[in-house]
């Protein structure tokens, strides 16, 4: 059965399952008879022009999605919500004039996205989040999707184009073999797929994004050609796409699926054999092909492996231990030397880390430590806990035993309860040219008492502790339910410093990183621009506001993909403390970039927005596990985020150290000279209105502390003309960087 219904600003066809009316000029309002529907319904009305308020009917029908962005839609909307309809999972309202008010509303964990940007009043949030998140629950952050809305960023639009394969494509004659590739073509800017030998059924699977600010054509073009090893690469088909009739696809809208299209020749003509799979589409950086496109901007500048340098990327550090290793003792030394009793100690390490005890104080074949050595160790634990037992000998230090332990044999510790010791037995290797075969046998030499336990409770630090990020255990049973979500739009740049020299003229390649808690996240790299923009957004959980969220810019110098050692020069770094933030307000600020060396660019101006109650080893290990994939960060950008060189002394520390101490003993050099200057009468209007107030509080002494209140709460309000209108970041003259001379950083 097919229903029918009709409205003056057009005609709309009801499916049983499913009402699509997108991409027209409906007007008028939603009828109330919709909310009759009593299975699972689609209602997609996006992109209209329907006026007027949603019917309340319709809050009791059955709907599985709801989509009516980009209309003039107004009125309260929140009795759509609500845990007693668990079989609506999708909720598009946008750019409308609704009115919303979830303080009253619990949203069914199903819901897997709600979007309600840019309507008239911002939602006021309950005790519950969309996506699955309940706060006092499971996180703020939760479900299986998390999806951001962009709307702390300007907009920026694609032309995407997914080159999915082609197949059945015509072999070369002569050769009798295809090499494929793929090459789009959009006026001036080509980007081109890489290319497989002798393969008549590609895979490419691959994206490309076209900035539609300098689009420069109506048509886009995708080549299909076969590479030669000599002369031109042979032209196999075309197929050309018109972009005024290309769709727009705004997320959360599902992804368009890609078409077979027969490939044409040169004259327009379908050939007989070849086709390609391709999607085309216009987009926003919102979309999620964006991270892993290439942009075609940079073709002629990246090549090789700088394609993946290039991408966006989000990256989680490893989850860090502390690894407690008690020496008790050891039993039944058994040293080289059978005339002299052995005087030994215990050399441990892991990975980089070497710890020893010490010599134990007297020669004994049964030696007593009972030391702690304290490791990081780094998820997934494939690093080994080596043990050596050294015996200090007269000449040189001889090994006695070894062992190798893997961290998983150990017991994790999350609270205060006694671990269990265990006997281990130590090893060594035969010696001698006289033991033959046996030399390599595996020979028993002593045991040692140990106890050993990977402690969850403690925070393992991997930053300094003046600008720390999280402070939570290892242990994710001991967190503390996030208390907001800080969302960060990275804009843009402007006035940076050239970097480099390229075929004689200086340019600067830059991308922005941030880091917050165990979150790294780093923009794509803007191509030979002293102005990049980004307009990247990425959000954090926030457990803890007295926390710092740091930023900084460097050069890319790996567009090339050739040369590994070179580095990655930082052009500056900034920190926002997360307590001078107030909740449920968006910044917009630029900051300057600091950085200690000639350079007076601004960094990226972003944006906060939280949202709820937000009124050393570990270096290497963070490290190693962020820079381990194809587009790692460099090691030079992870230890200038992490300020590994904090603890080394320069002349410029010593200077700001000095006088921080003196500014705070300056409030009473001032008043000590403020007094002086009273009684030598340097102003005697002054000196007069002083001996009054002198004589009043004799007279009357109860007005003593009112006076002094007083007086505090004017200098107070004198101050608060003064307050920071944005939030603080580091301050150039308390850390001495602006009259740093180069010899003394």
């Amino acid at each position: 059965m097919t229903m029918f219904t009709m409205n003056c600003g057009g005609g709309i066809i009801v499916i049983p399952y499913s009402l699509i009316s997108i991409w027209n000029k409906l007007t008028g309002s939603i009828q109330a008879s919709f909310g009759s529907f009593n299975t699972n319904v689609s209602l997609l009305l996006y992109d209209n022009q329907l006026s007027g308020p949603i019917p309340k009917s319709l809050g009791q029908a059955k709907l599985s999605k709801l989509r009516s962005s980009n209309n003039q839609l107004s009125g309260y909307a929140s009795f759509l919500f609500g845990i007693d309809k668990p079989e609506l999972t999708d909720v598009s309202l946008r750019n409308n004039k609704f009115k919303f008010d979830f303080s009253n509303v619990d949203l069914f964990q199903g819901l897997r996205n709600l979007d309600i940007a840019h309507n008239i009043h911002k939602a006021q949030l309950g005790e519950r989040w969309p996506h699955g998140g309940v706060r006092g629950g499971h996180g703020w952050i939760g479900g299986d999707r998390t999806s951001s809305t962009y709307d702390l960023v300007e907009q920026m639009n694609y032309l995407y184009v997914h080159v999915v394969r082609a197949k059945d494509l015509p072999v070369n004659p002569v050769t009798g073999s295809c090499d494929p590739y793929v090459e789009v073509k959009l006026g001036n800017y080509k980007g081109k797929t890489k290319h497989f030998e002798n393969k008549i059924n590609p895979e490419w699977k691959q994206v490309f994004a076209f900035s539609k600010e300098k689009i420069q054509s109506t048509v886009l073009e995708v080549y299909v050609r076969d590479r030669e090893m000599v002369g031109r690469d042979e032209y196999l088909g075309k197929v050309v796409f018109d972009l005024n009739e290309v769709p727009t696809r705004v997320p959360p809208d599902s992804p368009l699926a890609p078409q077979w299209y027969r490939l044409e020749d040169r004259r327009g003509e379908v050939k007989t054999r070849g086709e390609v799979m391709v999607a085309v589409w216009m987009g926003t950086q919102a979309d999620e092909a964006f991270p892993e496109a290439w942009h075609t901007e940079a073709a002629s500048v990246v090549s090789g492996e700088g394609v993946y340098n290039i991408r966006s990327k989000v990256y989680v550090s490893p989850k860090l231990w502390y690894l407690r290793v008690n020496v008790i003792e050891a039993q039944d030394v058994e040293p080289h030397d059978k005339s002299q009793l052995p005087q030994v100690f215990i050399k441990a390490q892991l990975g980089n880390q070497i710890l020893k005890t010490k010599v134990c104080p007297v020669k004994t074949t049964n030696p007593l430590w009972n030391e702690d050595l304290i490791f990081v160790a780094a998820e997934p634990f494939e690093e080994m806990l080596v043990l050596e037992l050294v015996n200090k000998a007269s000449s040189k230090d001889e090994l006695v035993g070894k062992i190798s332990l893997p961290l998983n044999v150990f017991e994790k510790r999350l609270d205060h309860k006694a671990v269990h010791s265990r006997w281990f037995n130590l090893e060594r290797f035969g010696f001698g040219a006289l033991e033959g075969d046996k030399r390599n046998e595996l020979k028993f030499s002593t045991r040692v008492h140990l106890r050993v336990c990977l402690e969850g409770g403690y925070h393992v630090l991997d930053e300094s502790t003046m600008y720390i990020s999280d402070t939570r255990p290892t242990a994710r049973q001991l967190w503390k339910q996030p208390m907001g979500i800080l969302e960060v739009g990275i804009l843009s740049a402007q006035g940076l410093s050239p970097m480099k020299k390229k075929e004689g003229s200086s340019s600067t390649d830059a991308y922005c990183v941030a880091k917050y808690g165990l979150k790294w996240v780093r923009t794509r790299t803007i191509i030979q621009s002293f102005n990049p923009k980004w307009n990247e957004q990425y959000l954090w959980e926030v457990y803890d506001p007295c926390t710092v969220i740091t930023l900084a810019v460097f050069d890319n110098c790996h567009l090339g993909g050739d040369d590994k050692s070179a580095k990655d020069p930082k052009i500056g770094k900034i920190r926002i403390r997360l307590s001078t933030l107030e909740t449920d307000r968006i910044y917009t600020h630029s900051y300057p970039l600091l950085v200690l060396q000639s350079s007076d660019a601004l960094c990226p101006p972003f944006h906060h927005k939280p949202i709820g109650q937000l009124k050393i080893p570990s270096h290497e290990h963070c490290g190693s596990e962020v820079r381990q994939s194809r587009t790692a960060l460099r090691r030079e950008v992870v230890e200038y985020m992490l300020d590994v060189d904090s603890h080394i002394w320069s002349m410029r520390k010593s200077k700001a150290n000095f006088f921080r101490i003196v500014s705070v003993f300056s409030g009473m050099l001032s008043m000590s000279k403020w007094l002086g200057e009273v009684c030598k009468w340097k102003n005697p209007v002054t000196t007069v209105l002083v001996h009054i107030l002198y004589f009043i509080l004799i007279c009357y002494p109860e007005l003593i502390l009112p006076t002094v209140c007083l007086y505090m709460f004017l200098i107070g309000i004198w101050n608060y003309r003064y307050r920071p209108r944005h939030p603080p970041h580091m301050d150039t003259k308390l850390s001495w960087a602006d009259a740093a001379h180069p010899d003394e950083t």
